[in-house]
């Protein structure tokens, strides 16, 4: 039994294909012999028997010599065309056995199937021997089955790697698919923003022309001054009539002060520096360090004052604060009724306090 076990474990791959194309090669040359031989024997009586044995046996035996001779195709080249040339001569018994019978007697498939089965078998030759190689050693056979497996190994890992790209790749793919998706939508939902913004801003723009068009804004609006962070003051309503009615200092109406200050009063009608009459708006605001206050426009206190100092030194200076407003006005100036009484009175007590001065100066020149 270990011998038997030890006698397969030596046979080889190769050993056992030959084996078994011999085993079928055996079975259809004694099918070839015995067809040939009832075929044969009516015209060849004894002699039939020889002559179809030695047919198959030289077809098995040329087979054989072409599986020895291996690769070595100039070897094989005699054997092989003798292998044919059998081959056609074994198959065409059977097929003009069957060509020549009459229709009278049956068909017997044993004499169909044999040229069927010897073409089939040589055809089995010619496809598997040029596969099988040469005859090898156990050693060889070993070496050359370790290669394949190391072939194989690197092959599985080759195509492991390329299943793990393949799936990273897929998922990458996936992911910027909805990456830019989400982009898309994000950007879709800005431009819908912006577009309805610009859209009520357009709407409003033009409800709001169509009305400034309709009904323009009086001119006492547009008069009304607003409030300057550095100069504002608390103001109180134009209450004109009632401050004037309860102050008795208007009783010419020249809009001067007649009781209190009337012995002063010819003092301010002419400013208390009479070559300042020359000075151009201009100047005044250069030297005060201001801008030039354009009509139309807000002022700012600093302006506000540079503007009375200017209608202060004019040919036909106001002499009250109701004339100043007045002057004001007409030149084209924006300012409240109530910081341009505040800035006159300013402007009248510094020409009061240099008056005042001038006069102290030119008494101790005298004294002097």
């Amino acid at each position: 039994m270990d011998k038997i076990t030890n006698t397969l474990g030596r046979v080889s791959p190769r050993d056992a294909v030959l084996a078994v194309l011999g085993f079928v090669t055996l079975g259809v040359a004694v099918l070839s012999v015995a067809v040939s031989y009832n075929i044969l024997k009516p015209a060849f009586g004894g002699w039939a028997v020889p002559t179809v044995v030695a047919l198959d046996a030289l077809w098995v035996v040329f087979q054989a010599t072409e599986v020895l001779a291996g690769n070595n195709a100039r070897r094989a080249v005699r054997v092989r065309v003798a292998g044919l040339v059998l081959t056609a001569v074994n198959a065409a018994i059977p097929t003009a056995e069957l060509l020549l019978r009459d229709g009278r007697s049956g068909v017997d498939l044993a004499v169909v199937l044999t040229p069927l089965a010897i073409v089939a078998t040589k055809t089995a030759w010619w496809i598997a021997l040029p596969a099988l190689g040469r005859r090898s050693s156990a050693g060889t056979r070993a070496e050359i089955d370790q290669k394949a497996r190391r072939v194989a190994d690197r092959l599985e890992v080759m195509e492991a790697d390329a299943a793990a790209r393949i799936e990273l790749l897929d998922v990458a793919r996936e992911l910027e698919e909805r990456v830019g998706k989400a982009e898309t939508a994000y950007r879709l939902a800005v431009l819908q923003r912006e577009q309805a913004m610009t859209k009520a801003l357009v709407e409003q723009a033009q409800a709001t022309e169509k009305t400034l068009a309709e009904t323009p804004l009086p001119a006492s609006v547009t008069r009304i001054a607003l409030p300057v962070l550095d100069d504002w003051t608390p103001d109180r309503p134009a209450l004109l009539a009632g401050r004037d009615a309860v102050t008795p200092t208007d009783t010419d109406g020249s809009g001067r002060h007649t009781t209190g200050t009337q012995a002063s009063a010819p003092d301010r009608d002419r400013p208390s520096h009479p070559t300042a009459h020359a000075d151009t708006l201009q100047q005044i605001a250069t030297v005060t360090g201001v801008p030039v206050p354009v009509p139309g426009e807000q002022l700012t206190g600093p302006q506000l004052g540079v503007v009375l100092r200017h209608l202060r030194y004019a040919e036909d200076p106001p002499a009250s604060y109701r004339q100043a407003v007045k002057a004001f006005r007409q030149a084209g100036y924006v300012g409240s009724e109530e910081r341009v009484r505040h800035e006159w009175g300013a402007l009248m007590s510094r020409e009061e306090q240099t008056s005042e001065a001038s006069d102290d100066d030119a008494e101790e020149e005298a004294d002097a």
